[in-house]
Parts: C-alpha cells; structure tokens; sequence
C-alpha cells in the first residue's frame, strides 16, 4: 500500500483600507469540481517543492487575482537557518487548517496580507472577485455551506481578532 500526505498549502486574507473600513478580499472557488466550484475562499494554493512559503503566497495570489502582494503581517519576523546542507525559513502563520476527511488532503497556512494594483475578473481558479467589508462578512459567514470549508475556521478567527 502506497503511503499518502497531506498537501501543504498558503493561503491569504488580502486587507485594504477605503474610508476608513477595513475591507477583505473574497473569491467564488472554480477549480472544475462540481461540489466546491462556486464557494466563497480567500487565495491560496500549494506549496511547490522546496519554495518559500512566502514567495508561493505572492504566486498564488498573483495566479488567482492579479494582485502583487505589498506586505505579509509576520513577515518580517521570520528566519532562515542554514546549517548543515539544510536551509530553514521560520515562520508564524496567522491561522492553520487541515482537511482531516473528504477527497482533499491539504494543510492551508493562511496570512494577513496587503496588496497592490487591479484584480482580474476571472482567472483559471477563480470567479467574481470581491472586496466585502468585515460586517458583510460576518453575515456572509451566517451561511457556513456556502464558504469552502478550510477557510471557515480562519474568517470567524479573523473576524474575531479585529473585534479587540
């Protein structure tokens, strides 16, 4: 029997400021899949062998939204260690989810970012990018179902820690 892992995986909530509000970006999941296309979700994707998990959070968001990640919250506080062959980033994430049943095995380590320029329409990910403000969200988040359910967790912990 082939032993199996877990995929791991970054992802972001993008943050903008307009007015005064503090606004997030949103995106409707479209990944060919007839059960998860169409759910809510932040950007995030996999880890690509031996690739900084920061550099994959830029790519990715970059993939799905067009958008050039300016700042990751944490990221100035991480280390890279080289010692014996090895090179070692360091990091703390905001939040972590594991899909621990279903068809998907994957470990999403999500950050609070800023980015800059226009988002796309579509990409080949994604659909209808939007920017909702956190009480929208929260409302939004009323509908668990509709959000794809690795980021649930992550947004009611968002949202949480912006109410302090």
């Amino acid at each position: 029997m082939t032993e199996l892992f877990s995929k791991p995986a970054a992802g972001g909530i993008i943050e903008k400021i307009v007015d005064g509000e503090v606004l997030v970006l949103l995106q409707e999941r479209y990944k060919g899949n007839d059960r998860e296309d169409g759910l809510l979700e932040i950007p995030a994707g996999k880890i690509r062998e031996f690739e900084n998990i920061y550099d994959c959070l830029r790519r990715e968001i970059f993939e799905e939204t067009g958008l050039n990640v300016t700042h990751i919250q944490g990221e100035e506080d991480a280390e890279i260690i080289e010692h014996n062959g090895y090179k070692v980033l360091n990091y703390t994430p905001f939040s972590c989810s594991q899909n621990v049943e279903g068809d998907y095995p994957i470990m999403v380590q999500v950050f609070i970012c800023r980015a800059s320029g226009k988002e796309v329409d579509e990409s080949n990910e994604s659909r209808n990018l939007r920017w909702v403000s956190l009480n929208y969200l929260r409302d939004m988040l009323r509908d668990e179902e509709s959000f794809y359910p690795m980021h649930v967790s992550t947004l009611k912990k968002y949202l949480k820690s912006k109410e302090q």
